[in-house]
């Protein structure tokens, strides 16, 4: 059965999948199959093996990754079973961003060139960050991965996404402006220097990041209307509410970039 799952992980990531998980849970139950004596995949053995997750979600993901290695397999050797994959009846549900106003944006962006060291580089890292993300709808592992070679007069180079592609995104002109004036600031570098960086120059975290922007969060008094607090993440569900902070400390408001923007 291993040969078989290898085969399908390489088929898989030739078309952009990374797989790390899928071959977690495989190699597992391949494993788990194998204490039984079992070459091929049978239904009541995946199910026994999903069973074993702490969770429903998780019993369900396991059970469900088994049923897309056997839809391959079949192809081939019918002798794979094909489980139910609804078995642990989960429902995935999606969580409802929210929606940052333009007024929230802008309070954002003054707490984060509040923060301290007031003359360092941090108040305006984040403050730039918060701003492209609004902006441009990047992932916030896309703009912690920005290189300065990937600053572009075209627009910003997305190497390596989600599914292993490469795109530009472009920027509108206060937008470029605004990310220019950043870099100014932080001062020279090479090529493949990151955009954000921390004190000591490293390539800025996401967890440092995600701490700062909760505190931020608190600071600028942003409530949701749900039980569930704003999340960083959100910032990129905003395609309207654009700023870019200047370096004197003045919001810069720009139309919707109807150029396009990274989704």
């Amino acid at each position: 059965m291993l040969d078989a799952i290898e085969t399908y992980l390489a088929l898989r990531r030739t078309t952009g999948f990374a797989m790390s998980t899928a071959e977690y849970q495989l190699k597992s139950f391949a494993a788990f199959a194998a204490e039984r004596g079992q070459t091929y995949v049978e239904t009541k053995t995946a199910i026994d093996w999903a069973a074993l997750g702490p969770s429903v979600a998780q019993r369900d993901a396991r059970l469900r990754a088994v049923c897309r290695f056997v839809r391959h397999v079949r192809v081939e050797d019918v002798g794979h079973e094909l489980p139910p994959a609804n078995h642990f009846g989960a429902r995935k549900k999606r969580r409802t961003p929210h929606i940052y106003t333009t007024d929230e944006i802008s309070r954002l962006v003054e707490a984060a060139l509040r923060l301290r060291p007031m003359r360092g580089l941090r108040p305006h890292t984040q403050a730039t960050l918060i701003a492209l993300l609004s902006s441009t709808g990047l992932r916030i592992s896309e703009a912690l991965k920005l290189t300065i070679a990937d600053v572009t007069r075209d627009g910003l180079l997305i190497r390596e996404t989600k599914f292993r592609k490469t795109r530009l995104v472009p920027l509108h002109d206060t937008a470029a402006a605004g990310l220019q004036r950043y870099l100014a600031r932080r001062g020279p570098g090479s090529d493949d220097d990151p955009v954000f960086i921390d004190k000591r120059n490293r390539p800025l975290r996401y967890i440092a990041v995600k701490e700062t922007f909760d505190r931020l969060v608190d600071k600028a008094g942003i409530r949701s209307t749900s039980a569930r607090r704003p999340r960083l993440h959100d910032l990129r569900h905003n395609s309207g509410n654009w700023i870019i902070p200047a370096t004197d400390g003045q919001r810069r408001h720009f139309p919707e970039n109807r150029g396009g923007v990274g989704t």
